[in-house]
């Protein structure tokens, strides 16, 4: 498989870092932003990043929501998959072909997406 470079956007630093090591130890690159804003920095400046792996709830500024459709409207082909450990969010609500896990989400059930997403 090709190596595929996943932006975590999440502002917690505990849950960040410990998505990015479990998606390292699965074989996928991965880089962190603390925020939707920093994300979309990121995003400028890789463009490697096939998936991005977002929460909703990052404080203030932009929510994860915004940061997917910012990612659909100008980066069509990178994957999206969002997550909320306060909100349903409704496929309606996300932008076409995003995925939604909520918190408490399994690492292994989220690693299995990406892979099934990026094959």
């Amino acid at each position: 498989m090709p190596a595929h470079v996943i932006l975590v956007a999440e502002d917690e630093p505990l849950l960040r870092m410990s998505m990015i090591m479990a998606l390292e130890e699965a074989g996928f690159d991965a880089v962190g932003a603390r925020n939707a804003r920093e994300a979309i920095t990121v995003l400028e400046m890789r463009p490697d990043i096939r998936l991005i792996f977002t929460d909703v709830d990052m404080g203030k500024g932009e929510d994860g929501l915004w940061l997917a459709s910012q990612v659909r409207d100008r980066w069509p082909p990178v994957l999206i998959i969002v997550t909320s450990g306060h909100h349903h969010v409704s496929t309606e609500m996300m932008p076409q072909g995003a995925r939604f896990f909520a918190k408490p989400y399994s690492v292994d059930q989220i690693i299995g997406q990406i892979r099934e997403l990026a094959a």
